[in-house]
């Protein structure tokens, strides 16, 4: 057969070795091999994965969590929850009254540079008009000398002057009414007598030193003050009991004035009114006295240190300067003259 298929005219082909039947049939199958491998598509027949598109993937734990008991809120939370309006309003008071309290000193600063700058100082105390023949004898402005926080308490203690001023006036009263009721002139002349003496005493004996004192930080005015102050309340205490003769309208001549008579009732209902004049005096002077004696031991101040303020101040005084400088010419002059004969 394959002496048919030969081509008598062409070249011949025994020395072709791809003409070969056998040998172009492997080579026929080769390439078809690796025509098929070209061709071949592993991920042609796979089929399309669904992908869910909506939230993550979350993996499903295999016991659920108990849900968390309710929190509920104490009565203590509440009430410290609903009061902060409160609080802010107490803070901003308590502010307000610092800042108002501070404004006060710097006025009383820039007053006292006003005044020192200025060198004036006019006497304003006692208030006395311009026309009266009398001036006033004492500079007293408690806003301007005193500082911030002792003010409050200065100024209670000349109220309680005031008030000790009167009860007096009213004692004098009283002992009018019982000069014309019993024929009591003793009370009437020394009610009139305690009025124009205890009055001014009582002013420069214990209110000038206590506010020098609070002015200056002064021991030595602090210590005139306590000692003065003492026999004050001892006295009010001794008007409050009334005895008779001493000239005040207490309680023992209250007691005495309630007879059967209406005059007598009316008599002793006024008398029994100052009687607790002298009391409400006598127990404001044990409150400020401890008042200001607490204020006093918290200063730092000390007798010794009173003690030491005298000492100076005597020394300052220019009218003792004079005396001791003349004692000591004389004394100079006496050695002298002796000498010389």
């Amino acid at each position: 057969m394959s002496g048919f298929d030969e081509n008598p005219f062409g070249p011949p082909t025994i020395d072709n070795p791809f003409a070969d039947p056998a040998v172009q049939q492997v080579a026929s199958n080769t390439s078809n091999v690796q025509k098929g491998l070209e061709d071949y598509n592993p991920f042609a027949d796979q089929p399309t994965p669904v992908v869910n598109r909506g939230e993550p993937a979350v993996m499903q734990p295999s016991n659920q969590p108990q849900a968390a008991p309710a929190y509920t809120r104490s009565a203590q939370q509440s009430a410290v929850n609903m009061e902060p309006s409160q609080i802010t309003t107490a803070e901003f008071q308590r502010r307000q009254e610092e800042l108002e309290r501070k404004a006060e000193e710097l006025n009383r600063r820039e007053e006292e540079l006003r005044n020192g700058t200025a060198n004036i100082r006019r006497n304003n105390w006692p208030p006395l008009p311009e026309k009266c023949c009398f001036q006033p004898c004492f500079y007293q402005d408690i806003n301007v000398d005193i500082p911030s926080e002792f003010q409050r308490i200065v100024r209670n203690l000349y109220y309680l002057w005031m008030f000790h001023t009167l009860v007096m006036a009213t004692n004098l009263l009283g002992g009018m009414a019982l000069m014309f009721h019993s024929a009591d002139f003793t009370t009437f002349g020394l009610g009139l007598l305690y009025l124009l003496m205890f009055t001014p005493f009582s002013f420069l004996c214990w209110f000038r030193p206590a506010y020098k004192a609070f002015r200056n930080d002064s021991s030595f005015n602090f210590m005139v003050f306590f000692f003065v102050f003492f026999f004050q309340l001892i006295v009010t205490v001794i008007q409050t009991i009334g005895m008779p003769g001493t000239g005040t309208c207490g309680l023992i001549i209250a007691i005495s004035c309630f007879d059967k008579t209406a005059s007598g009732t009316v008599l002793g209902v006024f008398i029994l009114l100052i009687t607790i004049g002298f009391g409400v005096a006598a127990a404001g002077d044990l409150i400020l006295i401890s008042k200001i004696h607490k204020i006093y031991r918290s200063s730092g101040a000390s007798f010794a240190k009173a003690q030491q303020e005298f000492t100076t101040e005597f020394m300052r005084n220019q009218h003792v300067q004079g005396a001791a400088s003349n004692a000591a010419a004389a004394a100079i002059n006496a050695q002298l003259n002796s000498n010389r004969y």
